[in-house]
């Protein structure tokens, strides 16, 4: 009996991914459990597993665009893992190339290019011609007893170095979304800057006692994160959101956390933030973060957010104008820590400071109120006991 693999729902928003590659070869022996392929959508890595043991036949390629429920190979189930047999010699595999139909991208990349598969080194199973082998092709010039006072002078020197690839589903979403918020928001940042000495005393102060007691470090997030709620609570405009002609504001206090990875950027929400303790937001982040790099990041994790703060000075950044995570009103960017002279009660001092940025979007929100939130974040870090009473 034939088991039918498909792309299983992933999310409400989700309507498909590219496959990213395949676990698994055609004529295989799989058990139920074992990962057959790594599906990449707009917003998650997933793996796909077995539901059924049996003999894999794939029907769709690596690369492929592929739709939720569409079916990507097939199980012929079986209870054992048949014996193995001898591989027929290359040369064997060679001659039987051409009797394989060449896949529909293929025959597009072959009239496109002028390029004869036939003549292309084939990379798939039994030697035949892919996609990416097409591409390779293409880009990779073959070399040719052409005298070099023929060509051309203004030909390029050399072209091996150029290569193609193609986008993944979340750089793609990323580009989209980046784009999007610049063509439809109006967005305006405004900027200042903030003395981080007593956050820095405080860690330095409790940092110990802080692990040993809840395992993790008492880290700068945490407390931007408190400061970002205890702002929301005076110009909560800034958690609202537009959608058509109307305005939705939000009770809750999810701040999404920038997450940077291999892939791109992912935003993470650590939920509701005013009611949960320092240890508590930093052992989220600190999940967050593994999860981001073992690639289990799941849907949940990416929705529900009022409001994003991104920190680019753990990469050196000492100031930038970030964009608005869409459909949120605001976004706060941290920036690396740098001692500068300013004055304090008439004398000049060596300080740590940082440069704060809020972008937001003006349709919704004033300058007035904006200027008023990032001074409320400023206040709340140079003077962390405001979070405790809230003033």
């Amino acid at each position: 009996m034939a088991h039918e693999v498909k792309i299983p729902p992933l999310g409400e928003s989700i309507t498909g991914g590219l496959l990213a590659s395949w676990r698994v070869t055609s004529g295989s022996y799989v058990n139920a459990g074992d990962i057959l392929y790594d599906l990449e959508t707009d917003k998650i890595t997933s793996e796909g597993t077995a539901e059924v043991s049996g003999v894999v036949e794939l029907l769709v390629e690596e690369g492929a665009d592929v739709a939720i429920g569409e079916v990507v190979a097939r199980i012929e189930e079986s209870a054992a893992a048949p014996a193995k047999t001898e591989e027929a010699p290359a040369s064997e595999v060679k001659a039987d190339k051409a009797e394989f139909p060449n896949p529909p991208s293929v025959e597009r990349l072959a009239a496109e290019t002028g390029i004869d598969p036939k003549e292309v080194s084939g990379s798939g199973k039994d030697g035949r011609v892919t996609k990416g082998d097409m591409l390779n092709a293409q880009v990779k010039p073959e070399k040719t007893s052409t005298p070099a006072k023929e060509v051309p002078a203004t030909a390029p020197a050399n072209t091996s170095g150029i290569t193609r690839r193609k986008m993944t589903p979340l750089r793609k979403r990323i580009a989209q979304r980046l784009v999007s918020a610049q063509q439809t928001a109006a967005i305006l940042t405004t900027f200042n800057e903030v003395d981080m000495s007593a956050v820095m005393q405080l860690r330095k102060q409790y940092q110990d006692a802080f692990v040993k007691k809840h395992g993790v470090k008492l880290g700068f997030m945490s407390f931007f994160v408190k400061a970002a709620v205890h702002a929301l609570e005076a110009v909560p405009q800034i958690a609202s959101q537009i959608e058509g002609d109307e305005i939705i504001d939000y009770s809750s206090r999810n701040i999404g956390v920038a997450v940077s990875t291999p892939k791109g950027l992912i935003v993470p929400v650590v939920r509701d933030c005013d009611q949960k303790s320092f240890a508590d937001i930093e052992s989220d982040i600190l999940n967050y973060g593994k999860k981001a790099r073992e690639g289990g990041i799941a849907i949940d994790d990416l929705q529900g957010g009022v409001f994003t703060i991104s920190n680019g000075g753990i990469f050196g950044s000492m100031l930038s104008t970030p964009i608005l995570n869409q459909p949120q009103s605001g976004i706060l960017g941290m920036h690396t820590i740098q001692e500068r002279p300013v004055a304090r009660d008439g004398q000049v001092v060596i300080r740590p400071m940082m440069y704060l940025a809020l972008s937001y979007d003006h349709r919704l929100v004033d300058g007035r109120e904006a200027v008023t939130f990032l001074v409320k974040i400023k206040e709340a870090i140079e003077d962390p006991s405001r979070i405790l009473f809230g003033i």
